[in-house]
């Protein structure tokens, strides 16, 4: 696994937008379809695939497709993935960066940006969390691309990627409190 040192060093310009406390109860809806088969879900993809979250990561896998992009951190429910999991998703991970919770750092906008240029399947180890990297996902996603995520105790949430959808990801993510004019530059670089 390869370490950035500019995307894992701690710095005060790290931090580029954190969630707002009014913005929660809307992140809570689904942003598309809940499924709870991971190989009914895979014949709905047709393009690129954003797997963020490691038990949706770990079911996109076990169905027998490597995500194109996938961002995980160990986690699920603020509780520790277990042991077959962790080693199932953190298998081959490329980038390591650090996101707190409920902010959306540059590190982790770097990496994104650095995933989806790539042809070669990019796990990203996201050290916090990687819940909020699904908004920027659908932003810089290619059009027609699939990302997933998941929805507790619901499933996963798949969302095809549409200017729709990109519209609607950015009016939220403007609403977001801290540097997003910088978020945009990164993102859009």
């Amino acid at each position: 696994m390869t370490r950035d040192d500019k995307d894992s060093a701690p710095a005060e310009d790290d931090q580029l937008l954190v969630l707002p406390d009014d913005l929660r109860h809307e992140l809570k809806e689904p942003m598309g379809p809940i499924e709870t088969d991971a190989r009914r879900l895979l014949e709905a993809v047709d393009g690129p695939l954003i797997a963020v979250g490691d038990v949706v990561t770990y079911h996109i896998l076990q169905a027998g497709r490597q995500p194109d992009v996938a961002l995980v951190d160990g986690r699920t429910k603020r509780s520790a993935v277990d042991e077959e999991i962790r080693e199932a998703v953190t298998a081959g991970a490329s980038i390591e960066v650090r996101n707190p919770p409920a902010e959306l750092s540059a590190p982790v906008v770097r990496a994104l940006r650095r995933a989806l240029a790539t042809d070669e399947p990019t796990t990203i180890m996201v050290d916090g969390e990687e819940d909020l990297v699904a908004l920027p996902a659908i932003v810089a996603a290619p059009e027609g691309a699939s990302v997933v995520y998941g929805q507790p105790d619901e499933g996963m949430v798949h969302v095809r990627v549409t200017d729709d959808h990109r519209t609607e990801m950015r009016a939220l993510l403007e609403r977001f409190e801290g540097d997003t004019e910088r978020f945009w530059n990164l993102l859009e670089a």
